[in-house]
């Protein structure tokens, strides 16, 4: 390896430290609200951290390829697709105000509300038509609102 390389691994890795110590706490909130965990003392949200570390993994491995992008929206991606692919794994939440929701419906909510995504945007990272993610949302809240028992048992989109 040579001093140029050196010196440009040092700086990405400075990059990518600054960038965690930035939005790793509202990346970790984004986890725990994703998989339905009750917020917690540090290591309490064990599926959501673990999630949040492989997001962050694949932002790590991709930030070259950032060229003046928003790191944040990555990490974001590499989030949500990690859970996307996990979701049957989250069905049985341990609490939370989520805890209700299908991980379908929790991965809409959460991007649409928490995070403040647009409508198209979130169908197109999810692969889903607008009025799919809409008709989602819709359902999400209404049985957030609605008083009733325990997780819910509806399937995924």
């Amino acid at each position: 390896m040579d001093e140029r390389s050196t010196h440009r691994d040092g700086l990405r890795a400075r990059e990518f430290e600054a960038f965690v110590a930035g939005a790793g706490g509202r990346l970790l909130h984004t986890a725990t609200l994703l998989t339905a965990e009750p917020p917690g003392p540090p290591g309490a949200n064990v599926r959501a951290e673990r999630l949040l570390d492989a997001a962050l993994a694949r932002t790590y491995a991709g930030w070259d390829r950032l060229h003046g992008g928003d790191p944040y929206d990555l990490a974001r991606r590499e989030l949500v697709l990690g859970f996307a692919r996990r979701a049957r794994r989250h069905r049985r939440p341990r609490g939370g105000v989520l805890e209700r929701l299908t991980p379908w419906e929790r991965l809409v909510l959460v991007l649409r509300v928490h995070e403040e995504v647009g409508e198209e945007q979130t169908a197109a990272l999810l692969a889903l038509p607008a009025d799919r993610v809409r008709a989602v949302c819709a359902r999400s809240l209404t049985a957030l609102r609605s008083p009733g028992p325990g997780p819910a048992t509806r399937v995924a989109p």
